[in-house]
């Protein structure tokens, strides 16, 4: 299964309201069944807040819902996340990430302390208006920059202001790998890495990277994603096969409102999802 399945029957990289998407769970839920889709995860950055009702909201829309995050990495110089998916709601886990929304808050007045001091008319109230109840993100940022008229989308918000390296980011604390995987399986999740066309590495240096993590602890990698190209999917699939790795996907969906993009758009098949959830529940502590 190297190209893009033709029948999706699972997206497992969904956003919520919960984090920085546009669209609740209830939301998000009613936009999957309209799809076809027979499964979701709920992956929202740094909390499992979004996927709380997973099991109620399931059996409602008829729809199967696994519990899940994605957890901020410490890597240099690229993107580095760890998805963690659960075969059951791990109710001690948000605990665990505590410290990371903290991080997230504290970071907030230090990019518009810098935003400020380039001139735009932008304050914490803006962006906790956008983001409502939801994990503060540089998404609400960008969104409250082009609510302001300062940029024209977020292409522009990210490659003037808020990407690495530019002038009003920030860093923020983050879990190292070992961290994460170690978190993720106690709880008896399973631990995948995410779109890993973000770590900026070449085909060589994937397979040592991705071989590191899997004595960690990983059990999963992403393969189809709205970013990754024909070759770098034949790649992730040859990598995750020869580290008897899962090969998950999804559209990492936030908003409706991007073009073309919505849930079940990338995913699993029946045959992936299968070996997926056979992983998923093997992953299990005895």
């Amino acid at each position: 299964m190297n190209g893009k399945p033709l029948h999706i029957r699972a997206d497992l990289h969904i956003h919520t309201t919960a984090s920085d998407g546009d669209q609740s769970p209830e939301g998000i839920a009613s936009l999957a069944r309209f799809s076809g889709l027979d499964a979701i995860a709920i992956t929202d950055h740094d909390t499992l807040a979004g996927a709380r009702l997973s099991e109620e909201l399931g059996a409602k829309h008829g729809l199967s819902i696994i519990p899940g995050v994605e957890i901020s990495i410490a890597y240099d110089p690229g993107t580095l996340h760890i998805l963690g998916y659960f075969p059951a709601f791990p109710e001690e886990f948000e605990g665990l990430l505590a410290r990371l929304q903290t991080a997230r808050v504290v970071r907030l007045p230090r990019i518009i302390e810098r935003l400020r001091a380039l001139g735009m008319d932008i304050s914490e109230s803006d962006v906790r208006d956008i983001a409502k109840e939801g994990q503060i993100g540089r998404p609400h940022i960008a969104k409250a920059l082009m609510k302001k008229g300062h940029v024209r989308d977020f292409e522009e918000a990210f490659t003037r202001f808020l990407g690495k390296g530019k002038p009003a980011y920030v860093e923020k604390d983050r879990m190292t790998c070992a961290e994460a995987i170690e978190a993720i399986l106690a709880s008896g999740g399973m631990p995948v890495l995410a779109h890993p066309f973000t770590l900026g590495l070449d085909k060589t240096e994937m397979q040592d990277f991705v071989s590191d993590l899997t004595k960690l602890g990983l059990k999963g990698m992403e393969v189809f994603y709205p970013d990754h190209t024909k070759p770098q999917k034949k790649l992730y699939t040859e990598i995750a096969r020869s580290l008897d790795l899962v090969a998950t996907g999804g559209t990492d969906f936030h908003s409706a409102s991007v073009a073309g993009l919505s849930p079940g758009k990338y995913g699993l098949d029946r045959d992936g999802f299968a070996r997926f959830l056979e992983r998923l529940y093997g992953s299990q502590p005895a």
